[in-house]
């Protein structure tokens, strides 16, 4: 088992393997997009799994793949293949934003992946189309139904944005009265590529309580399993759950289990900080599995208590902007 210098078990990596996506969400980048990196500067596929290979030797037994999308990425699911072989890793979850999943998904169910979350912000394609700049949501909602016709646990993650989905969250949180579904609420978060969307934290993690608690009187709390990012609750009578992560608020960081690796490679010990080190650099540079094993665990000795103090670490004070497609959402 893994550990930080705060005493934290360590043992999931969110594994991002595209900076590239289909759609150009409000909150994660720019109407224009945003600069993709060249090819040669993302992580190869053999590299990928020689770093998630050492890092299971050094405790880490679940991954998450994320991107950017990762399914527009060439030969996944051939990488989702070898992945699954990898004696000691017990669970592959992945994130995706559902618009070429669908076809995807037996063999997905296959493979044994663990879950799947789902981007969806809204149940209106109008607003949609709006918030993701793409008419993509029919393909989305096929995905869903995928999902849940080959039984693959399934969570729904909804960013919550003043003056754009707002009406949205009883409708979300309604996909839990017959499907067996957890929807997550998500604080927006200043990753998106430019300049901050509002002055002040509008759906914080209150405020989205304070609704769901106004319209499903009787919202029982749900023990919450170690580690968990979200505060979980179910509305009487519904079979699926319901979420809130206070992804902004920064709430849960004492019990972090997380660490990231971004497309070109970048060791990210937590979402606020600006990376830790380069650890493909470090593999094309002739570093040894047990060279990048010692620097994983140099940087877990340094970490930062929380997202607060990652954040004021960053390179000459600099302020969070960048898009979280370069990042692994």
């Amino acid at each position: 088992m893994l550990y930080d210098n705060h005493n934290r078990p360590v043992n999931y990596l969110r594994l991002a393997v595209t900076d590239r996506c289909n759609l150009r969400c409000f909150y994660c980048m720019p109407e224009e997009g945003i600069q993709y990196l060249p090819k040669q500067e993302l992580m190869s596929y053999e590299e990928m799994l020689r770093i998630v290979r050492m890092m299971v030797g050094l405790g880490i037994d679940k991954l998450r793949i994320t991107g950017g999308e990762p399914f527009i990425r060439r030969d996944m699911m051939d990488f989702l293949g070898e992945m699954s072989r990898l004696e000691g890793l017990q669970q592959i979850h992945i994130t995706t934003n559902g618009v070429v999943t669908a076809p995807l998904v037996p063999e997905l169910k296959r493979l044994g992946i663990r879950s799947v979350n789902l981007s969806l912000d809204t149940l209106d394609r109008r607003l949609f189309h709006e918030i993701t700049r793409r008419d993509d949501f029919d393909k989305v909602i096929q995905t869903f139904e995928a999902l849940l016709t080959h039984g693959i646990t399934t969570k729904i993650n909804a960013v919550m944005m003043e003056g754009k989905n707002d009406n949205d969250l009883v409708p979300l949180a309604m996909l839990t009265k017959d499907h067996p579904v957890g929807v997550r609420f998500i604080e927006e978060m200043p990753f998106n590529g430019g300049e901050a969307h509002y002055d002040q934290l509008w759906w914080s993690h209150r405020r989205i309580l304070e609704v769901l608690q106004d319209q499903f009187p009787g919202l029982e709390k749900l023990p919450d399993p170690p580690s968990s990012t979200s505060y979980n609750y179910q509305i009487p009578g519904h079979r699926g759950t319901v979420g809130i992560i206070a992804a902004y608020s920064r709430t849960f960081c004492g019990t972090c289990n997380r660490i990231r690796l971004t497309p070109q490679g970048m060791l990210k010990t937590c979402l606020y900080d600006d990376g830790v080190f380069n650890i493909k650099n470090l593999l094309r540079a002739g570093a040894s599995d047990d060279q990048l094993g010692a620097a994983v665990l140099e940087a877990l000795g340094n970490r930062a208590k929380d997202g607060f103090e990652a954040e004021g670490r960053r390179l000459f004070g600099l302020r969070v902007s960048e898009s979280m497609a370069t990042i692994g959402g």
